[in-house]
């Protein structure tokens, strides 16, 4: 799945200490080989470089 900018995302990344986090996509990037990136801004912080298979879209209803 893709994200664009401002869109609400849940974080699902054990490594991270955002996991199950409800953040906000500021940026994404492609890289020359085709794979996007996204950095996603969360209350305490954000977190670079994330694949979009970590990410999930949030639900409507849920608070960061």
């Amino acid at each position: 799945m893709s994200f664009e900018e401002d869109d609400r995302v849940v974080l699902e990344d054990k490594h991270s200490e955002f996991d199950g986090e409800v953040g906000t996509v500021t940026q994404t990037m492609e890289s020359m080989f085709g794979d996007v990136t996204y950095t996603v801004s969360f209350e305490d912080g954000q977190e670079s470089g994330v694949p979009g298979d970590a990410l999930e879209a949030a639900d409507e209803g849920t608070d960061e």
